[in-house]
């Protein structure tokens, strides 16, 4: 937006000021909204937190001991805290949604392709990157459906060329809805309290004459899809290494030995992936979109927890130090990209929803995705559904 900072929490661009405004606020200005001003983000947008050494540290309006989310954690917190009526985000691995859970709130991460990204990069000029999306966070879903009809469509260079014609909701009542329960998975368990909730969510789908499965799922190798999705991503992440950066990461690819398939080991590779290497990635990324094709062909929705745990406590150790406590079993950082992959590297629509609150008075989201291009039936499903689990609910303090 013009004249404001766009420093991405990075200390060198504390200076940066845009010069004109993205394009999605053009949207929303032309559409009548005003604008408050920017909310903190993590460092370069990668973390589950939310602070940085420009602006310090946004914590969570229901704990202020506890992380509001990242990397759109400072949306997510003002919109929790009454502050703000609507937001917008970014999402790579979770950065629009895991905030909503967190702080309690709505959110959407569309399908790839349909919100353009311009004006969203650090410097102008960049072209858009793989993966990444931009979307809106709100606290109902009515309000998430009017920000995605204005931001959606066409790029304007797109624009001299196609228009976006994006299906409407088909479905008005619950019970029209076949939705599968992913609950948990062994790949990256979440606490008992998140599956409980999820499990629970579809009890209540099943009384109300939907069609629920708890086993269902798609027709691929879901350890072979999340480690497709770590290597699109980090390759992504990492795009930005001088040269300096490359050569010490390539001693360390080299290094490795050839059955190592450890997660440090597999974004290593990725930072240095070759671009033959990278049309294999993305070659077996179109497989799994398949069978995601297909298995929305028979499904609607496919519920699932989007973190392991409610909002943990501020961390700001180096990342290779951090741990996340699930059920006192102290499990790894970025475990939880697990949950966001699903949708981000897929390319698939997911909107996050409140279910109320933990035992120690925290937010639990969920996610539900839904098939390609289904933005709207995913942001209806959770229209419907709030009228069963409740919707928002605002933090003590509220605004």
């Amino acid at each position: 937006m013009t004249g404001t900072p766009t420093t991405w929490g990075i200390e060198q661009f504390r200076d940066n000021v845009a010069t004109k405004d993205g394009l999605i606020v053009q949207r929303f200005k032309q559409s009548g909204a005003h604008f408050l001003g920017k909310t903190n983000v993590p460092v370069e947008l990668a973390d589950f937190q939310s602070y940085n050494p420009i602006y310090g540290v946004t914590s969570n309006p229901w704990d202020i001991t506890r992380t509001p989310g990242g990397s759109s954690g400072g949306s997510a917190a003002a919109l929790s805290a009454g502050l703000s009526a609507l937001e917008a985000g970014s999402d790579i691995g979770g950065s629009i949604r895991n905030p909503a859970h967190f702080c309690g709130v709505y959110s959407h991460k569309p399908t790839y392709g349909l919100v353009p990204m311009q004006g969203h990069e650090l410097l102008a000029g960049l072209p858009v990157g793989d993966l990444a999306v931009c979307g809106p966070l709100a606290r109902s879903p009515a309000d998430l459906r009017l920000a995605l009809s204005i931001m959606a469509g066409p790029g304007q260079r797109q624009a001299k060329g196609w228009q976006l014609s994006l299906r409407p909701a088909g479905k008005q009542r619950l019970s029209d809805y076949k939705v599968v329960i992913w609950a948990t998975d062994s790949g990256a368990p979440v606490a008992e309290e998140v599956s409980a909730r999820a499990l629970e969510v579809g009890a209540k789908l099943k009384v109300s004459g939907a069609t629920v499965s708890y086993t269902a799922r798609p027709k691929f190798d879901v350890v072979a899809a999340h480690e497709n999705y770590q290597t699109l991503l980090n390759a992504t992440m990492t795009s930005g290494m001088n040269l300096e950066e490359v050569a010490r990461m390539q001693r360390r690819a080299d290094s490795l030995e050839i059955d190592d398939h450890s997660r440090r080991a597999l974004i290593t590779r990725a930072a240095v992936l070759s671009h033959r290497d990278w049309i294999r990635a993305n070659g077996c990324r179109e497989k799994i979109r398949v069978g995601w094709d297909e298995f929305f062909d028979e499904w609607d929705i496919v519920i699932c927890p989007q973190m392991a745990t409610t909002a943990f406590v501020h961390d700001h150790q180096p990342f290779r130090q951090r741990t996340l406590r699930v059920d006192q079993v102290q499990r790894p950082y970025f475990e939880q990209l697990f949950w966001a992959g699903f949708a981000i590297n897929a390319y698939l629509p997911s909107t996050v929803f409140p279910t109320g609150l933990s035992a120690d008075g925290l937010p639990i989201g969920l996610q539900a995705m839904g098939g390609s291009y289904c933005d709207f039936e995913t942001i209806e499903f959770t229209q419907l559904l709030g009228e069963r689990v409740g919707g928002f609910q605002a933090p003590p303090y509220f605004n």
